[in-house]
């Protein structure tokens, strides 16, 4: 499986509602050129906190304004600017470490009690590739996982197993998933959906994507930093990928 990810909702700035807001106090706010609207976002949030606009406002720029904030630990003005990607081709092991961040996170996930997993194509760990004999195991591992599920899934649907205890088909097919889900690894592919603030990202690539001994969560980190670098690169200016001796990405943050 291949790991893709989809940014499916973005921070919004209604200008025009905060412009009012400055009006009816009076002052005003030099923009800065270029600037995107997650780092205003930021910026204005940071700024309330000290009224520095019109004649208190210095000549800072925004990103100069946000790395202030940012350096001096001031990064509740973060939580204001959020990002929900999709993302596929990744494992359940993976998530399982995901979806400990609780902390300015949410989280949707594909279910395997209403999806039938019989076709999934399972995630291989990437160093086993040039281990053909752990390789060997670990398809053999899979196969037999996924025979297991088919056979325990087959069987239930067909017996009289859930005689008077269930009454819908639609019960006796969801508890038969549940049941046969017990064989499944934790290589089984997912998707899932992700809503996490600025500073919940930053608190996760520094957690996660610095991780040496897991190359998948790597991975995914370092996808999600280059989209956010992107996004609203004043907000993850201190966060960079490098590459490890084997090609694979790790994150690192400039202190």
């Amino acid at each position: 499986m291949t790991l893709k990810t989809y940014i499916v909702n973005k921070p919004a700035f209604d200008v025009d509602a905060f412009l009012s807001f400055l009006r009816d106090e009076g002052t005003s706010w030099q923009r800065s050129s270029g600037a995107k609207l997650a780092e205003e976002l930021v910026e204005i949030a940071g700024r309330i906190c000290y009224l520095s606009f019109g004649p208190n406002q210095s000549n800072t720029s925004n990103s100069e304004f946000v790395k202030k904030l940012i350096e001096s630990k001031h990064e509740t003005v973060l939580e204001h600017v959020n990002w929900t990607f999709l993302v596929t081709g990744i494992s359940r092991a993976l998530t399982h470490q995901l979806v400990r961040h609780r902390v300015g996170f949410s989280f949707s996930q594909l279910s395997q009690e209403y999806h039938d997993e019989i076709d999934n194509e399972p995630v291989e760990p990437p160093i086993i590739k040039n281990h053909p004999e752990i390789r060997n195991v670990w398809q053999n591992a899979i196969k037999t996982s996924k025979d297991a599920y088919r056979q325990i899934l087959n069987h239930l649907e067909e017996s009289n197993a859930f005689s008077g205890s269930l009454k819908s088909k639609k019960e006796k097919k969801q508890t038969a998933r549940n049941i046969a889900r017990s064989v499944l690894t934790n290589a089984t592919e997912t998707k899932i959906m992700v809503t996490a603030n600025a500073r919940a990202w930053r608190h996760f690539f520094e957690v996660r994507g610095s991780v040496n001994n897991n190359e998948e969560m790597r991975h995914l980190a370092a996808v999600l930093l280059e989209h956010l670098t992107n996004e609203a690169p004043a907000l993850f200016f201190d966060f960079s990928t490098e590459l490890l001796s084997d090609g694979s990405p790790i994150i690192v943050r400039s202190k």
